[in-house]
């Protein structure tokens, strides 16, 4: 089912929902130049077990309006305050992957009231001034790609090399995070600056201020790429837990051998660990 929520007086903010009576319910939130289609079978498998799903597109992405500013964190939880009262949730699980999980960071912290755990999929905890040498450094590692010549089946048969185990659903839904053309090329959801703009959120306003904050369980749910050896694991786990150490109810459960893309990759794992947290929530009464 696609909702359609306005949240500013000019931008509406797209869902993808799947109902459910199963208490709590769930909002997905994705990453920078993502989309909510990406968590489909996450969100199919939390509907299995009766509970709603609420899968969010940020603005400017998937089928979300597109205005010209509001690239940045604040403005991206503010988008979700607002839609959460139009849709009438609180006492949500709230699952943010990358940089959705900054935003869902910064909206359990700012907003309690709305949440009854917090889920971070491989982000949230990232310092981009501590993991990389510089601000250009940081962009280079993460500017949008050329998409000049590019073709639905052309990267289509790109990501299919390069995530052999993501199925058929999980590489639609990868080169639906673009616009097709009416000649069948590629383009950008985001201009160059909308994208900009993002990283410079995600540069000048790390998640670790807004830690001490929160008072609800927290999943944490980094991958540990494959090929890592013992000692970059290691480096992994102990620079998450460093950074990561202000929260107060805060549980890690490593992917081992997984990409960063992990509701794409491990669907069913990740649902049964978002169902396991949800559970939890139950159990404890949804009390903080």
């Amino acid at each position: 089912m696609d909702l359609s929520v306005p949240v500013t007086d000019d931008v509406k903010l797209h869902f993808r929902h799947r109902p459910g009576t199963a208490s709590p319910p769930f909002l997905l939130v994705h990453g920078m130049a993502s989309s909510a289609r990406l968590w489909d079978e996450v969100a199919d498998h939390l509907a299995a077990a009766g509970h709603a799903v609420y899968a969010v597109d940020l603005r400017g992405h998937g089928d979300s309006d597109t205005p010209e500013t509001g690239y940045d964190t604040p403005t991206a939880v503010a988008d979700l305050v607002a839609a959460a009262a139009a849709l009438g949730l609180d006492r949500v699980v709230v699952a943010g992957h990358s940089w959705g999980g900054n935003v869902s960071v910064r909206l359990t912290a700012e907003h309690p009231e709305l949440v009854a755990a917090l889920a971070l999929v491989d982000g949230g905890w990232l310092e981009p001034a501590k993991a990389f040498a510089s601000w250009d450094a940081f962009v280079g590692a993460l500017r949008p790609a050329s998409l000049e010549g590019a073709t639905v089946q052309s990267v289509s048969d790109y990501f299919r090399a390069i995530h052999p185990d993501w199925s058929p659903a999980a590489i639609e839904a990868a080169v639906d995070t673009m616009l097709v053309n009416p000649d069948g090329s590629l383009s950008r959801r985001m201009s160059t600056e909308q994208h900009m703009s993002i990283l410079h959120s995600i540069w000048n306003e790390p998640p670790r201020p807004w830690y001490a904050a929160i008072t609800v369980p927290t999943l944490l749910m980094p991958a540990i790429p494959k090929g890592a050896d013992g000692k970059w694991a290691d480096r992994i786990r102990s620079r998450i837990k460093e950074t990561t150490a202000d929260l107060r109810h805060a549980t890690m459960r490593e992917y081992l051998d997984s990409e960063h893309d992990l509701h794409a990759q491990r669907p069913r794992r990740v649902a049964d660990d978002l169902l396991d947290l949800a559970r939890g929530v139950r159990s404890a009464g949804g009390a903080r």
